[in-house]
């Protein structure tokens, strides 16, 4: 039963993350990314959790209270870009700003499959049906966007640098993701204690950014219009 009860929660964790993976590689249909590349990039996303766990169990040692959240955040944050860095960000197939955001969405939706998946997996095995409903619909809403949009905003910073130096490009992303730690920290920080009409508020932050994610997009993809008639001459 207990393998029975994680093939139900990884497809519980999956299914929704696939859906939100489909979603956001709408945004790149003029050059869309070889698939095998986002399967791999998924992939390594999902590798990046049990990576992380040791990591976080060592930190409740260390630390306490407020700050074992901010370093699991750290861990999570810094796993992600890493991750993203090992395993496609060399690849020729990044040929252009909106690649960075693309990919980094893809490592965080392939990390909360895998994360919502364990987040899952207790209560299905007591049976609590409810509780497994109610827990995925939240992190689809909340957690997993609070994800992309951690991950997104490494990207998008990358994606400003792309036209740039290379000590730009390190600058741009050593702000992005200090940033992207502090949107988790803050998200994180005030969840914990939060309810009803709380909640709400919280997730309507993280949506109101993943509007400005949408904006971004849009502007990344007219600097890239900007910069090609200089590519080609």
């Amino acid at each position: 039963m207990g393998s029975t009860h994680f093939a139900l929660a990884f497809l519980a964790g999956l299914i929704p993350m696939l859906f939100w993976l489909w979603f956001w590689l709408r945004e790149d249909k003029q050059k869309p990314e070889p698939l095998i590349l986002i399967i791999v990039t998924f992939l390594a996303g999902m590798m990046v959790v049990p990576v992380a766990l040791p990591l976080q169990k060592l930190a409740i040692t260390l630390y306490d209270g407020q700050n074992v959240m901010f370093v699991w955040v750290v861990i999570e944050e810094i796993l992600k870009y890493t991750a993203a860095l090992l395993v496609i960000f060399w690849h020729r197939a990044v040929d252009e700003p909106i690649d960075y955001i693309i990919y980094m969405i893809t490592i965080a939706l392939g990390f909360a499959a895998l994360e919502n998946t364990l987040f899952m997996l207790d209560p299905l095995r007591d049976g609590d049906y409810i509780t497994v409903a109610v827990t995925g619909s939240f992190r689809f809403l909340g957690a997993t966007l609070l994800h992309v949009l951690a991950s997104a905003t490494v990207g998008v910073f990358l994606a400003f640098a792309f036209y740039k130096s290379a000590t730009a490009k390190l600058l741009f992303s050593s702000l992005g993701l200090f940033l992207a730690i502090i949107l988790h920290a803050l998200f994180n920080f005030f969840i914990m204690d939060a309810s009803g009409g709380g909640i709400l508020l919280i997730f309507l932050f993280v949506w109101m950014g993943i509007v400005v994610l949408f904006l971004l997009f849009e502007k990344i993809k007219l600097l890239e219009a900007a910069h090609l008639p200089l590519i080609r001459k």
